[in-house]
């Protein structure tokens, strides 16, 4: 499920829900409340072990602590996916605008690939462009849809058919040809903030374990932790969150 900001996007920009079976998420957060941000794959099947599991890197959220320890109960309770093995929290990370609960707690989960609807959605000319939602038993997507517009109703005909999913189309714009997505989201932020954001991801901090620590990042800034932090939570909101591009 990882995003290619790379990908030059072309055509049309549409948002949709997306309802299929024998998913994991949608199945915990249909039972209780809370939800889900699926980020991307951690490691991926080879061509070889067509039926290897993957590992991907998620967020349950929700509005209390014990309502997000409950979903995350659920899930690991589920019989479609591996056990959550949760991350260790990260400061100020519950504070971003991407999210839409109070509470936040960052998860590996280990799952099978064939009971994604990605690789289906991938097949008839949708690449998404944003972490996916997962709420109240419903997976909502934002995508680019490379062709002409007027194969959009044929192309989600085709995914419902070959996923047997349910998708609903939210909203549906065009967007210029060409248009680089990282482009677009880097420009969204301020020096300091790509300054920020560039250099953390150059000393591993997004690596899993995490090459640098936010107080050497700090350091190398001369600024103070909780300054730094809020450089890198502010610049990961503009990356992750299209709608938070307007955002200081």
């Amino acid at each position: 499920m990882a995003t290619n900001w790379d990908q030059p996007v072309q055509g049309t920009r549409l948002s949709f829900e997306v309802w299929h079976p024998n998913c994991w998420a949608i199945e915990a957060t249909d039972r209780v409340g809370g939800g889900i941000l699926a980020h991307a794959v951690y490691t991926a099947p080879t061509a070889e072990t067509e039926s290897a599991s993957v590992n991907g890197l998620f967020t349950a959220f929700g509005q209390t602590t014990e309502e997000v320890e409950a979903l995350l109960a659920e899930i690991d309770d589920s019989s479609l996916a591996g056990d959550v093995l949760e991350l260790q929290e990260r400061f100020g990370r519950r504070q971003s605008s991407s999210l839409p609960g109070n509470v936040a707690r960052e998860f590996f989960l280990e799952y099978d690939p064939q009971k994604m609807i990605c690789p289906t959605l991938l097949e008839h000319g949708f690449v998404h462009s944003a972490p996916v939602r997962i709420e109240n038993g419903r997976e909502h997507w934002q995508v680019c849809f490379a062709g002409d517009r007027e194969r959009i109703e044929t192309a989600i005909e085709s995914i419902c058919e070959d996923g047997n999913a349910d998708v609903s189309v939210e909203t549906v714009t065009s967007t210029p040809t060409g248009e680089s997505e990282r482009k677009r989201r880097m420009d969204a932020l301020t020096s300091t903030q790509r300054e920020v954001f560039e250099l953390a991801r150059k000393r591993g901090y997004y690596q899993w374990p995490r090459g640098v620590s936010t107080r050497e990042l700090a350091s190398e800034f001369d600024i103070s932790k909780t300054t730094l932090l809020d450089h890198l939570r502010k610049a990961e909101s503009k990356l992750l969150d299209p709608d938070d591009l307007g955002g200081e």
